[in-house]
């Protein structure tokens, strides 16, 4: 056994490029996983700001100069933050306070239409109902008490909060501006023979940036198309449906079934079994039904190519890891990885060959 790990690693490692690039990805992690809490603004910063960089590069090719360039995203990127906090999360906010009252009476009709169940349905049985009604009763209460005891808590954190919303900006204008300079100061801390590092960042690069570009874009157009059609159907709660909608596009294949059944919920608790409520779940399946065999390919058609599987797989795994943010990055992460054992095996062929 210890000759195999022998041969293994020296198969594997015995080029320095190989350490090299083990020892950059291990060091991240290690950052991350030990200093992410402590480091999240500057995380954050650094995402936003990689994400405005391809903006500043499209402007910077019209013969506008860089400086100006950051100039114009940075204050595009704190308009959208004006907008957040003064447009989108008061009237979210209201709206879950709304549905947070109102729980009980969707809580009373939906206890109703089991009931008369078993009339239709024998087979069902009146026992297994009940025990069906008080399950899905106690699940929606204690959701209901995690909503607001989460925005008790938001409360209590809203200095924290104020903090970082004046930090994270200032981290990513001066990460835009001082770009070169930055990246330069961290090559000097890198060995020689970093070649094939180069050559999985370059390649990660591409793929990274076009994805999390292309995933913003897609929530931003799935959320405004729905908001926009669930406003003008008249559905209550529009704004906070619309926002989960736009945000269940970060979970691949799962997010969209698991937000559909509040929508049905809800348009059901409005409309009852009316045409009303055809319509707008017709009208919610074609949205996600052109967001994924028209968006998703006309956004992301070279930028991963994965197995469904995989990409499951990874949304489970860094999702458990790392919650939300894991859940977002669990495709670029899962492409780092496939960068990696693509590159791994050239690097050995070279080798042979060389």
């Amino acid at each position: 056994m210890l000759e195999i790990l022998k041969a293994w690693y020296h198969k594997n490692f015995s080029d320095p490029q190989a350490v090299i690039l083990a020892l950059v990805i291990l060091s991240g992690i290690a950052v991350i996983f030990f200093l992410g809490n402590a480091l999240t603004p500057v995380l954050a910063g650094i995402v936003i700001a990689y994400v405005l960089e391809g903006l500043v590069g499209k402007i910077c090719r019209l013969g506008v100069p860089r400086s100006l360039s950051v100039i114009i995203s940075f204050s595009l990127f704190v308009a959208s933050i004006v907008l957040l906090l003064f447009g989108l999360i008061p009237l979210v906010s209201r709206q879950i306070s709304q549905l947070i009252t109102n729980l009980p009476a969707i809580l009373n009709k939906v206890q109703q239409l089991v009931v008369l169940l078993p009339e239709k349905y024998p087979a069902l049985g009146i026992d297994n109902l009940k025990e069906m009604v008080s399950s899905i009763n106690a699940e929606l209460v204690s959701l209901g008490q995690t909503l607001l005891s989460a925005s008790l808590s938001s409360v209590i954190d809203v200095f924290t909060l104020a903090v970082f919303f004046v930090v994270v900006p200032l981290l990513v204008f001066f990460l835009l501006r001082d770009k070169g300079k930055i990246l330069h100061w961290l090559q000097r801390f890198l060995p020689e023979g970093r070649g094939l590092a180069y050559e999985v960042w370059r390649d990660i690069d591409v793929k990274m940036g076009n994805y999390i570009r292309g995933k913003l874009v897609e929530i931003l157009i799935v959320g405004a198309v729905t908001y926009i059609t669930f406003k003008i159907m008249g559905l209550n709660y529009a704004a906070t449906l619309s926002l989960f909608v736009g945000l269940s596009v970060i979970i691949p294949y799962v997010g969209a079934l698991a937000v559909t059944f509040p929508i049905a919920l809800i348009a059901w608790f409005q409309w009852g079994a009316s045409s009303e409520f055809v319509y707008i779940i017709v009208i919610y399946m074609i949205i996600q039904f052109i967001d994924g065999n028209i968006l998703v390919p006309l956004l992301f058609s070279e930028v991963v190519n994965m197995h469904p599987a995989a990409i499951i797989i990874a949304v489970l795994v860094f999702g458990n890891l790392w919650g939300f943010w894991g859940v977002f990055f669990a495709i670029p992460l899962a492409t780092l990885i496939q960068s990696v054992l693509n590159a791994w095996p050239a690097l050995q062929a070279h080798k042979s060959t060389g």
